[in-house]
């Protein structure tokens, strides 16, 4: 039988089957709604099946025959990628999609950077970011909707490797005016009692939090917010002390307040910024390629918003 369909429109399939909404699958692969809907009517008439239930209230579902369909459709579009990482291989050219996810916490500070770099050496990839948290990295590099990620070694799955590149111990923003903004390095102890702005992500809030229950002491939480930027202004006005990993390039809160940053000393683990990669990343030519420009350019000296704690 000849081959009636194409791979875009298995794309567009997959991306309504993981989104439930032609609007969202539009906005995600970056083409019309109109687009979306003659590929899904195109593959029904195909294949004579009935991929999704209509409801006007709540999108699209799959139907039972429409989550075979969908499983199947992704290992296609699998392997057709392969194909051009095999070609790379062949050719030795570094080209093609590249699907690169971030830690939210950090992705202004590391990403734009990083991808200049890269896309400046190899002009033939197609770079796409994706800033996520910590859980959506894993799930994007565990569907196949990313190549890799840049984060911490934030309880790794097993299924996942982890390619270490900079060790980051943790710091204490406080504003100019706090009690404790003098010194050299702090203890999560000097900590107790001031009213904390923590930065609550999935992970990274547990992380955080530990310092102080290794040290038996019990933090003054009094705001809570998922935005860095947010929590650096926060400090600034004085609503509390917060603590990070990566430092920003400037000692300006997002509103112009002024921020010290203090190494926190004690009973506290660095966190290692890396790569993430799913299992065969290394195996295409462009993923090897961004590894090891990832391990040249990621380091406290060339990557100026990664500071140790305390460094001018």
């Amino acid at each position: 039988m000849a081959l009636r369909f194409t791979l875009r429109q298995l794309e567009y399939f997959v991306a309504v089957g993981e989104c439930g909404s032609i609007a969202l699958a539009a906005e995600k692969v970056n083409v019309s709604s109109p687009s979306i809907s003659a590929a899904i009517s195109q593959l029904e008439a195909e294949f004579g099946l009935q991929l999704f239930v209509r409801r006007h209230a709540q999108g699209l579902s799959l139907t039972q025959g429409g989550q075979r369909f969908l499983d199947h459709a992704r290992d296609v579009l699998e392997r057709a990628r392969r194909l051009g990482d095999l070609s790379n291989d062949i050719t030795g050219h570094v080209r093609g999609p590249l699907n690169v996810g971030c830690l939210g916490t950090f992705a202004q500070i590391v990403l734009p950077q990083v991808r200049r770099g890269f896309v400046d050496r190899y002009p033939e990839v197609a770079f796409r970011q994706f800033e996520r948290d910590q859980t959506e990295l894993f799930d994007g590099l565990r569907g196949a909707r990313l190549d890799l990620a840049i984060t911490y070694d934030l309880d790794i799955p097993a299924d996942l490797e982890f390619v270490p590149l900079v060790s980051l111990p943790p710091y204490v923003l406080l504003p100019e005016e706090h009690a404790l903004s003098h010194l050299d390095s702090i203890t999560p102890e000097m900590l107790a009692g001031f009213p904390m702005v923590l930065l609550d992500l999935p992970l990274s809030a547990e992380y955080f939090l530990s310092f102080f229950r290794e040290a038996g002491v019990v933090p003054s939480i009094a705001e809570r917010t998922r935005d860095m930027a947010v929590m650096r202004s926060l400090v600034a006005n004085g609503f509390g002390y917060s603590i990070a990993n990566i430092r920003p390039v400037t000692d300006l809160a997002p509103d112009g307040g002024r921020l010290r940053f203090v190494p926190l000393e004690g009973p506290v683990r660095p966190m290692t910024l890396g790569l993430l990669l799913p299992g065969g990343a290394r195996s295409t030519l462009t993923v090897r390629a961004f590894i090891e420009h990832c391990q040249a350019e990621i380091t406290p000296v060339r990557t100026p918003g990664i500071h140790m704690p305390g460094a001018a």
